[in-house]
């Protein structure tokens, strides 16, 4: 008789012990679920922030675009002054989203050099003033170009890195300026994308040249 109830005793004992065991499994499985739950919610919260900030910045370049292109067709304004880069050669590409200024070489280095000219500051700095006042957060690129004559008793390699290290001199110039780094990079064409021809003294002139690139678009 005891024997008898000792063994249901035990039995008792190890189902209640097998079902604690259970049930503290199924809490685990259920603390892990809400925890992979809660982290998915945080993802899609997050998902849905970020493309409602896209739509938000592609209306807003979308606004600036179509603001820019009824200034030069109704207003008959030129592109630098409806971009606002009064008095420098402008190009405005509305299919794109680009704006781009360019700075012919001689006003930015000596020939064969990649170190701003001192003289060149004020240009800068207008184009600074520009790009942070009206177009703030904007990926910007600064392209370098040269003419097709070869490197003559420089230490650059070839024309590609004189274009690299001039379109590198601008952009450090901006970010000392306060363009942020994640903002701005360069670009280095050598004489690859000549605007004009290459055989005389003024087509030369014109490819020898810094780009800065303001994408409306990023």
């Amino acid at each position: 008789m005891r024997t008898a109830l000792k063994s249901t005793i035990l039995l008792v004992t190890v189902l209640s012990l097998v079902m604690l065991s259970g049930c503290t499994d199924w809490k685990k499985k259920y603390n892990a679920l809400n925890v992979e739950h809660q982290n998915l919610k945080g993802l899609l919260d997050r998902e849905r922030a970020e493309k409602g900030q896209l739509a938000e910045q592609y209306s807003l370049s979308q606004q600036t675009i179509e603001d820019l292109q009824r200034q030069i067709a109704e207003q008959k304004k030129t592109p630098a002054q409806a971009t606002g880069f009064d008095g420098y050669d402008v190009s405005f590409d509305a299919a794109a989203g680009t704006i781009t200024v360019t700075l012919p070489d001689a006003i930015l280095f000596a020939s064969g050099k990649a170190s701003l000219k001192s003289t060149t500051n004020n240009n800068l700095d207008q184009i600074v003033s520009v790009l942070k006042s009206k177009y703030p957060g904007k990926q910007i690129d600064v392209v370098g170009h040269t003419d097709t004559d070869p490197i003559q008793k420089s230490k650059w390699q070839d024309n590609w890195q004189l274009s690299s290290e001039r379109a590198l001199a601008v952009v450090r110039y901006l970010m000392d300026r306060g363009i942020g780094d994640d903002k701005i990079r360069a670009v280095g064409c050598g004489p690859a994308r000549a605007v004009a021809s290459n055989d005389n003294a003024a087509g030369k002139a014109k490819n020898r040249r810094v780009e800065i690139v303001v994408r409306i678009k990023n």
